[in-house]
C-alpha cells in the first residue's frame, strides 16, 4: 500500500488542490531531463522540470504476477531537450522514467507515482508517444548463456577477446537512408563488414551507429546496406568508421579470426537431424573425425 506524507494528504483532503505532474528522463549516457505539465518551471531533487513541453500522460496500467504494466507519455517534438534526431538515434531507448504528482505551490509535497523504462517510441510529424514499461520487463529479457551452436559473445567484447580495428571511409554515393558506397574500403572482400558496426564520424549524422546488413563489392567500390535508417539524409562526403562482422559460427571464428579457443558456443551440439536420423553403420565412434 502506498503511503502519502501527512502534508500532501492534508492538501489532497482540502478540496482545492494545486497539483501537476512531473516527469524525469535519465538517458543511458547520464543526461537527465525534466518536464512538467504545469505552466511554470519546477525544481526538486536537483532536476529542473521545464514547462511548455506539451507533455501529457495516458492511463497507466498495473498487472498481476510478472506481466509488464505501464502506460504512455505523449508530447511535442518541439519540447525542450526532445527532438526528432535524438529520438531516431536511439538516445532515449531504455531511458529511466519517473513520474511524480506534485503540489506546485509547495514542491516538497509530492509523491512518486511510478518508475519504469522507455519502451517503444512512436513519432509523428510534430509529436511523439513514448511507451512506459514497468520493472517487470527485466523478466522478459534474455539472461545468462543459452545452449546454442552459435557464439554468444559479440565480436570484440571481453568474452571474445578479439581486438577490432576500425576502417575509415567517406561516402561517395547514397540513397540518403540505408544504402551507401565508398571507394576507400574496396580492398576488403565481399561480406567482410556484414554484421559489423558502422558509425558516422562527420556530417549531420555524426555519432549515429547502425549494424551493417550487407557488405559487397561492385568492382573497386564497397557497397553497404544498413539495418537502421539514418535520422538525417546521408550525404556524399560524410565520414564513417566500420568494424568487421561475424556470423557467430565456429568455422568463421576459426578460419577468419583464429579465435577458436575463445568460441562461446557449442559447435558440436547434435542437431535435430542427428536425433531423428537413426543408427547408421559405423556409429559409435567420434562424430567429428
Amino acid at each position: 500500500m502506498r503511503e502519502i506524507a501527512p502534508d500532501l494528504a492534508a492538501h489532497l483532503d482540502s478540496g482545492a488542490t494545486t497539483l501537476c505532474r512531473c516527469w524525469s528522463l535519465t538517458r543511458r549516457d547520464g543526461l537527465v531531463l525534466g518536464f512538467t505539465d504545469h505552466d511554470r518551471p519546477l525544481s526538486f531533487e536537483d532536476i529542473v522540470f521545464a514547462t511548455a513541453t506539451a507533455l501529457e500522460a495516458a492511463e497507466a496500467t498495473a498487472e498481476l504476477g510478472f506481466a509488464i504494466g505501464g502506460g504512455d507519455v505523449a508530447g511535442a517534438l518541439a519540447a525542450t531537450g526532445l527532438n526528432e534526431s535524438d529520438l531516431s538515434r536511439g538516445l532515449y531507448d531504455d531511458a529511466r522514467l519517473r513520474i511524480w504528482l506534485v503540489n506546485w505551490m509547495e514542491p516538497s509535497q509530492r509523491i512518486l507515482l511510478d518508475e519504469g523504462f522507455v519502451g517503444e517510441v512512436r513519432r509523428g510529424e510534430s509529436g511523439f508517444t513514448a511507451e512506459m514499461r514497468s520493472f517487470a520487463k527485466a523478466f522478459d529479457e534474455e539472461r545468462g548463456r543459452l545452449y546454442l551452436r552459435s557464439c554468444s559473445a559479440d565480436l570484440g567484447d571481453a568474452r571474445c577477446g578479439i581486438v577490432l580495428n576500425t576502417s575509415a571511409g567517406v561516402v561517395a554515393e547514397s540513397d540518403g537512408r540505408l544504402a551507401l558506397s565508398t571507394v576507400e574500403l574496396g580492398g576488403h572482400g565481399d561480406g567482410h563488414f556484414t554484421g559489423g558496426r558502422l558509425v558516422f564520424t562527420s556530417g549531420a549524422n555524426a555519432g549515429f551507429a547502425s549494424e551493417v546488413k550487407r557488405h559487397a563489392l561492385e568492382g573497386a567500390v564497397a557497397v553497404f546496406q544498413l539495418w537502421q535508417a539514418a535520422p538525417v539524409p546521408i550525404q556524399a562526403g560524410d565520414g564513417f568508421g566500420v568494424t568487421p562482422g561475424c556470423d557467430k559460427s565456429f568455422a568463421t571464428c576459426r578460419a577468419r579470426f583464429g579465435n577458436a579457443v575463445n568460441f562461446r558456443g557449442f559447435p558440436h551440439m547434435p542437431t535435430s537431424d542427428f536425433i531423428i536420423g537413426g543408427v547408421r553403420p559405423g556409429d559409435g565412434g567420434s562424430l567429428f573425425r
